[in-house]
């Protein structure tokens, strides 16, 4: 899809991936024939420049058919760049712009609650995103309000835009950073779906769930993994057949 339409985000999506393909398949309770059914769980990709990734899950879970992947990107197409909740369906909220996915998952998650309904909600923040004081402000509106049907998660690659994290504005120790604002925190591997699908348990504590996941930029090709340059750096003809034989192995 990115080599096709010449650009986008492959480093983040490969990073995203499993968390995505495991919230999808094992844990949101949605329908893919109703989408905007009014007791489904919310999903919010904060990091929604690595759409790329959510539209290929969405599209394999039955949201729309896998032969619009191809117009990725492409003038008029539903699926551009960032996800469009009027063009989409499975797309709750349109994000792009870093630090506003997790606000509108804690007002979700607060209609969720005044409403009575059963609805969890999850979110997916890159880590260069946690940069954004946005981020820290909802969090302490989530702690506050108790929102123990609200579970944030975040994509940890360790990579930004240009740089590491660490030596842009650094995060850790991060898991006592988000204990410290009244979250329940949970550590994990982010490519083990045993792992992930039960750190997206609901809270067992009251409070809200935040889920550190431990990924790497570009998980499962060679040439990709770890590399800043990557981060919206698009492959050629030959590194796409060569990257998807590397994934194909390892799958």
């Amino acid at each position: 899809m990115i080599a096709r339409a010449g650009q986008g985000h492959i480093g983040g999506d490969l990073s995203v991936t499993d968390i995505l393909t495991t919230l999808f398949n094992a844990v949101l309770k949605v329908d893919p024939n109703n989408p905007t059914w009014t007791d489904r769980d919310r999903f919010v990709l904060s990091k929604g420049h690595c759409a790329a990734a959510l539209y290929s899950t969405l599209a394999h879970c039955g949201f729309f058919s896998p032969d619009e992947l191809p117009t990725f990107m492409e003038p008029l197409s539903a699926l551009n760049g960032h996800p469009n909740r009027n063009k989409v369906p499975g797309v709750e909220t349109n994000t792009g712009p870093l630090g506003h996915g997790l606000p509108v998952a804690v007002g979700a998650a607060i209609a969720a609650r005044l409403t009575q309904a059963p609805t969890r909600v999850f979110v997916v923040l890159g880590d260069g995103e946690m940069q954004e004081g946005s981020n820290w402000e909802a969090m302490m509106s989530a702690a506050q309000y108790k929102l123990d049907n609200l579970t944030v998660i975040v994509d940890r690659n360790r990579l930004q835009q240009g740089a590491r994290t660490e030596d842009t504005n650094g995060l850790d120790p991060l898991d006592d950073k988000l204990a410290a604002f009244g979250l329940e925190v949970r550590m994990i591997d982010g490519h083990d779906y045993d792992a992930l699908f039960e750190a997206f348990q609901p809270s067992t504590t009251g409070k809200p769930v935040a889920v550190i996941a431990n990924t790497i930029k570009g998980k499962g090709v060679s040439f990709i993994e770890d590399r800043v340059e990557w981060h919206h750096k698009v492959p050629s003809a030959e590194q796409v057949t060569i990257a998807l034989e590397e994934l194909k192995e390892s799958a």
